[in-house]
């Protein structure tokens, strides 16, 4: 199609501001875990909406942070690399929340020319009167910095209010160009991922006041079983330390077993069949701490940090 348009726009912000559940409303499906804890997303997550006349692909990144350990620092390249390749940037703003350095800081990582658009997220959570002063205060953030290209749209992502707005407004700055992914899919990301990321969302509602940045999952097997009907997975849950192991097993392996349980519901609502899901715990000591065993846990830029 000759007026065909397709790119890149990276969804931006502190932790907790509401990105993930903003990329879901948009792509119309869950492909990123959430969560009311900061910090759950770990990796760039392509979201990719599918139009008559356009392709957009979301690039949901970790909340932007002050680092205390290598892991913290990797996450924060992801976000730094993503905004200067992407065609344009989402920066979320909650409504619910003041604007901070944080908020500056990231957005002067945006080179100029770049396509911005200031999403107020969460104004299910404010009065009409607060969102009000809270609009006003994002003007004054854009003319404070010199955003001069800075679109700004409240939206709810909860109620799926002006989602479709802000779409028609990505669209109109994407890049003609022909689709750069299928057209019948909502994400790249990697099934063996995207499995350990619901596993790992399960244990942070779980366990989140013990141990909140401390669980990290990684997928040893998995495949349908002959006959199609059963998808086997076995996981292993890594922790820091000897007690917090003990915590994730819980009394008589309870909390293991309701993390494996809430799990295994969330990817038969994926595979769409009955999931066999074996959770092992492992201790992999002070893993974000070591660059060596980021690397092999998946986050492969991490010895260059």
């Amino acid at each position: 199609m000759e007026n065909f348009k397709a790119g890149f726009v990276a969804v931006v912000g502190r932790p907790n501001t509401g990105k993930s559940t903003l990329v879901n409303a948009l792509v119309g499906s869950k492909i990123v875990i959430t969560s009311h804890h900061p910090n759950t997303t770990r990796n760039p997550i392509r979201g990719i909406v599918n139009r008559q006349d356009f392709q957009m692909i979301l690039v949901d990144t970790p909340g932007m942070h002050k680092p205390k350990t290598a892991l913290g620092t990797r996450l924060n390249s992801m976000v730094t690399e993503n905004i200067s390749s992407t065609d344009s940037v989402l920066l979320c703003l909650p409504a619910n929340e003041e604007i901070g350095a944080g908020d500056e800081y990231i957005a002067k990582q945006i080179k100029n020319g770049q396509p911005l658009f200031l999403v107020v997220t969460k104004v299910d959570a404010v009065s009409k009167s607060d969102l009000a002063v809270k609009l006003t205060q994002v003007s004054a953030f854009v003319d404070k910095l010199g955003l001069s290209r800075a679109e700004i749209v409240p939206v709810s992502a909860k109620n799926l209010e002006q989602t479709e707005l802000l779409l028609e407004l990505l669209a109109k700055n994407l890049p003609k160009s022909p689709a750069l992914y299928p057209t019948d899919i909502n994400t790249d990301q990697a099934e063996e991922l995207m499995y350990a990321d619901l596993i790992r969302e399960a244990a942070i509602e779980e366990l989140y006041e013990e141990l909140p940045h401390s669980v990290m999952v990684t997928i040893e097997e998995m495949g349908e079983r002959e006959g199609g009907k059963i998808f086997d997975i076995s996981a292993t849950l890594h922790v820091e330390r000897d007690s917090q192991k003990g915590i994730i097993i819980g009394p008589q392996g309870s909390k293991l077993k309701s993390i494996g349980t809430i799990a295994r519901k969330s990817i038969e609502n994926l595979v769409d069949m009955q999931v066999f899901l074996q959770i092992h715990v492992k201790v992999s000591k002070e893993w974000q701490k070591d660059p060596k065993l980021l690397a092999k846990l998946g986050f492969t830029d991490a010895l260059s940090d």
